[in-house]
């Protein structure tokens, strides 16, 4: 990435006209370590390790995460869609029509791209949308500190009726 585009994507805080709203996802600015935990349908469940990284982005306007599963500098050898390798990135910007955020997933090693809309709910961030199957998913970030927080990805196959937990990520603070 030549400095100029990085200089141009990065911003240094949250735009002024903006700045109440932007708290919502303001408080994830910096690097997190990751323990991720996938529960397979069959019950099982993989453990790996992970980072995730926020910034602020276009003219503070935007929150941008990158998301790398296993951690960068560890073994990534192999076919990484097989073995669920993810490096992907989160655009969150908010959306003073709705009173909402804007929410676009994109992990190239996946194919995995999604659409959804966050708000606060309780103590907790919701995100919904659909996965690429058309079914209803609810991501959402609780038991939120300074420090950590837990992440929960689920997907319904009734139509938002009940979940199914697909993932958890149990994040802590390293920057």
């Amino acid at each position: 990435m030549t400095a100029s585009f990085h200089d141009a994507l990065k911003a240094d805080g949250a735009a002024p006209d903006r700045a109440g709203q932007m708290d919502l996802y303001g408080w994830l600015i910096g690097a997190w370590e990751l323990d991720v935990v996938r529960y397979m349908p069959d019950g099982k469940e993989r453990r790996r390790k992970g980072e995730w990284h926020f910034g602020w982005v276009l003219e503070g306007r935007a929150i941008q995460d990158v998301w790398i599963v296993p951690p960068r500098g560890q073994l990534r050898d192999g076919d990484a869609a097989a073995n669920a390798y993810s490096y992907g990135s989160t655009l969150r910007i908010y959306d003073p029509r709705i009173d909402a955020w804007q929410i676009q997933w994109t992990d190239p090693v996946m194919q995995n791209f999604l659409t959804m809309t966050g708000r606060k709910q309780g103590d907790d961030i919701v995100q919904l949308g659909r996965d690429n199957d058309g079914r209803p998913i609810r991501w959402s970030f609780s038991q939120i500190t300074p420090r950590s927080f837990l992440w929960r990805g689920e997907t319904s196959h009734d139509d938002g009726a009940t979940w199914r937990r697909d993932v958890e990520f149990t994040a802590t603070r390293s920057s």
